[in-house]
């Protein structure tokens, strides 16, 4: 009875599919957080006759018999429109409008990527993560006793105080396959063979966004849709599991032949 095991593919599945829909509504106020869309494929399929067959007289089968095994997910990817901008007025809140990540320094001494421009000063004036991540991409330490921050569109950084003044100008990365990249929590992303090497180039130049002082970028979830997405999820789960009912009550009527 191949309905059981395909229907059961099918109900894995849709959990999976809830799974991901679930993380994706969960993280609706994450700051920079870019939904997920997964994709599924159909399993193989079992051929009891096959197109195109001769059958003799020169006569050939227009159609065939298949009959697949349900189906499995394939992908998880990640979807980088960009989100609402959210105007906060902090002088270290900055939103990439466009194309592009931050670039942080991970304790391991590698490189990861964030959207998640929520920027904090450390004791010793170096810009970092909430989580104390350095940036790196052009940016230097903010001098004690500065009184003015200002980040322009285009990267530029100038910082005024009692000191004088500083200037120098920050960069983005991007990448071919942005999609390809792992995520790794805490807003991060890790650059992997599928995303393709990282390109670092200066924001709102040659395609790269443009960064936005004073404004956070929310996540880009639509509560609407996926709500949509979690009923027509929910829905294919219960007919799958309906037809489990229905392959299970046939065997049973099968089972109870009598002669």
């Amino acid at each position: 009875m191949r309905a059981l095991y395909s229907s059961a593919a099918g109900m894995q599945s849709q959990q999976m599919n809830l799974d991901v829909i679930a993380n994706t509504l969960s993280n609706v106020n994450t700051t920079g957080f870019k939904k997920s869309k997964i994709e599924f494929q159909d399993l193989l399929y079992q051929t009891a006759r096959s197109a195109g067959a001769q059958q003799g007289g020169g006569n050939q089968l227009p159609t065939g018999i298949q009959i697949g095994h349900g189906a499995q997910p394939v992908a998880t990817a990640k979807v980088f429109t960009t989100g609402e901008l959210t105007q906060t007025g902090e002088r270290l809140d900055v939103a990439i409008q466009g194309d592009g990540f931050f670039e942080v320094q991970l304790p391991d001494g590698s490189r990861a990527y964030t959207r998640d421009g929520a920027l904090k000063l450390a004791p010793d004036g170096r810009v970092t993560t909430s989580d104390g991540l350095v940036l790196q991409g052009g940016f230097q330490p903010i001098p004690a006793g500065t009184t003015s921050i200002s980040i322009a569109t285009s990267g530029e950084v100038t910082t005024q105080g009692a000191n004088g003044d500083q200037n120098f100008r920050v960069q983005l990365v991007r990448f071919a396959n942005p999609s390809g990249l792992e995520s790794i929590g805490r807003n991060l992303y890790r650059e992997t063979g599928a995303s393709g090497a990282a390109e670092i180039g200066n924001p709102s130049e040659n395609g790269y966004g443009a960064l936005q002082q004073g404004y956070l970028e929310m996540s880009n979830v639509k509560v609407v849709e996926e709500m949509v997405n979690m009923i027509v999820a929910q829905r294919a789960y219960e007919v799958n599991s309906k037809a489990v009912q229905a392959a299970d009550d046939m065997m049973q009527l099968s089972n109870n032949l009598r002669r």
